[in-house]
């Protein structure tokens, strides 16, 4: 299991959900790709300090956002390593 995750959400913030799935037992041990279009530092360091495994600057252009993501799911298929 992974999470892709964007800071910016329509009802709930990113990184409330974040806090959220760190705080609780249940979800606390699911990967979180933060994917965000959001290059700002402070973004960068909160989301780390709240737990998230990866931050991720997500392309505005279409097609390379889909190379982005799978390029992500590759990488977490193939090369992560997780206990089992």
């Amino acid at each position: 299991r992974l999470v892709l995750l964007d800071l910016k959400l329509p009802k709930v913030d990113g990184m409330d959900v974040l806090r959220r799935m760190k705080a609780d037992a249940k979800t606390k041990g699911i990967p979180v790709v933060m994917m965000t279009s959001s290059q700002e530092e402070r973004d960068l360091v909160a989301s780390y300090e709240l737990g998230v495994n990866s931050y991720v600057v997500k392309p505005m252009e279409f097609e390379e956002f889909t190379k982005v993501v799978g390029q992500v799911g590759l990488y977490w298929d193939l090369v992560n390593k997780t206990p089992t």
